[in-house]
């Protein structure tokens, strides 16, 4: 299909159309409310363009597309892709009052999400410039659905309709602790940053936390926000950046087809119904037909390498045994001891050769508060090679480096989202259980009023009552047990 059959054959509605050049090299990406009205005037011979768009256009040989609900998600997904693959005819806009900018006001002790015309030196962060107020405005309604922050200017006395539509958490009465807080603006940083990869890793471990301590609606809601966000980089990472298998197999130092890769983890929160999982990537992006789940039978004690050995070898002796077909690359969630121990088991089954790496950061990092110049700590991800003393250090704008993260991050949410599938199946019993005239309708009733077993513990009688069905008697025993 030549590139004027392709524009034919663009739709008419939203989204965010990517040009590429005769190597497959990304040189522009740009939103439209239109894509095929939108790409369509570029190359109208009737049209008069600026000598850089007539440059860009003589060097154009593909067009692909992502599909956008809206504008104000197209500009969403445009900037996340700019920031990612920077275009060589993404020329920046000019830092001035022109252009709006997203403005984080960090310095501020319950930040908030505005739409500015000027940048200053306050210690804020902005995001930007943007093109037209008005999708930059829809945009923000959009982020307030995922990432709630308040939106006055002064703080009033009392909560707002914003708080009644779930859009604001209601830090003016106390509705949540700053800690809190401050985990959501970081989490929305993350997001205008690009940085989904982190954003989603951090969720899920969020989320099982959660479910482990039973708070069960705090669970729901990180996932609403998980889902909501993957909707989101489903879109913007079906693309698949051109050179990143190139740059990667020039890493490896391999010259065969990285087409196939499978990338493992393990989830074991708190020891309980230990799981691993693996995401496969065909061509650079997720082929859900070939995830596999793990429900880990031979480790009964925590210990990451061996349940790492048990999955990694049941997955290839099942392949080895069935003549599958096996992987181009095999990624593993760790360093040099989980690789070591997935080796181990290839070499049992007479896989020595097929390619193998570990992807890890030095410690494991966890998200620190945000300080009034936005900046926070981190190391490099480290990429172990079987044979190699010292881990390769990718910098932070490697394509390579994106793919393995993809994977890498594919299968750690996976293997979360099994392991809470699990643990949320396996709660047929509760430490309310063991209360007197506390049957599943009133652990219940309890569970949805308070969320957590940790408040309902912290709870007094007269908000014990407030729950649908507690009576005094009912509330005393509650009271009583947590007290023994």
């Amino acid at each position: 299909m030549d590139i004027k059959e392709k524009i034919r054959n663009l739709p008419s509605s939203a989204g965010v159309y990517i040009m590429k050049g005769a190597g497959g090299e990304v040189l522009y990406v740009g939103k439209a409310d239109s894509l095929k009205k939108r790409v369509s005037s570029y190359f109208r011979r009737s049209s008069r363009h600026s000598e850089r768009i007539s440059s860009l256009v003589s060097r154009v040989k593909d067009v692909t597309f992502i599909p956008a609900s809206t504008g104000a998600e197209a500009l969403i997904y445009e900037d996340s892709l700019i920031k990612q693959l920077k275009p060589r005819y993404n020329v920046a806009l000019r830092d001035d009052k022109t252009y709006p900018f997203l403005k984080l006001t960090v310095n501020e002790e319950f930040p908030r999400l505005i739409v500015t015309r000027r940048k200053e030196d306050d210690g804020s962060l902005y995001f930007g410039p943007y093109t037209t107020v008005k999708l930059i405005r829809q945009a923000v309604s959009f982020l307030k659905g995922i990432f709630p922050l308040r939106t006055c200017a002064r703080m009033p006395a009392r909560a707002c309709l914003n708080y009644h539509i779930k859009q604001c958490p209601a830090p003016c009465i106390g509705r949540i602790d700053k800690a809190a807080y401050m985990d959501t603006v970081q989490q929305l940083k993350l997001f205008l940053e690009g940085r989904q990869g982190e954003l989603r890793r951090h969720l899920s471990e969020k989320m099982a936390s959660a479910a482990g301590r039973e708070d069960f609606e705090g669970a729901s809601r990180i996932k609403d926000v998980l889902e909501a966000i993957a909707a989101i980089r489903e879109n913007t990472i079906a693309y698949n950046p051109s050179g990143e298998v190139e740059e990667l197999k020039g890493i490896l130092g391999t010259k065969g087809r990285i087409e196939r890769i499978e990338a493992f983890d393990i989830s074991n929160i708190m020891g309980s119904s230990a799981v691993g999982a693996m995401a496969c990537f065909h061509k650079g992006r997720p082929s859900k037909s070939g995830y596999r789940k793990f429900r880990i039978k031979t480790v009964s004690r925590i210990d990451d390498y061996a349940m790492m050995k048990e999955i990694v070898g049941r997955r290839y002796r099942r392949l080895v045994e069935e003549k599958g077909d096996l992987p181009d690359l095999i990624v593993i969630d760790g360093g040099k001891g989980h690789l070591s121990a997935a080796s181990e088991e290839l070499e049992k089954l007479g896989l020595k050769g097929l390619p193998i790496i570990g992807i890890a950061k030095p410690a494991r990092r966890t998200l620190s508060p945000l300080n009034h110049t936005g900046q926070e700590g981190g190391e490099h991800e480290h990429i172990y090679v079987k044979g190699r003393p010292e881990p390769i250090t990718l910098p932070r704008d490697s394509k390579a480096l994106h793919l393995l993260e993809r994977a890498r991050d594919e299968a750690h949410r996976f293997a979360i989202a099994y392991h809470k599938s699990l643990l949320s199946k396996g709660v047929k019993s509760s430490e309310l259980d063991d209360i007197p005239g506390i049957g599943a309708k009133r652990r219940k009733s309890l569970l949805k009023h308070f969320g957590s077993v940790g408040r309902i513990r912290a709870a007094n009688k007269e908000e014990l009552l407030e729950a649908e069905g507690i009576d005094g008697k009912t509330a005393k025993n509650i009271i009583d047990h947590f007290k023994r």
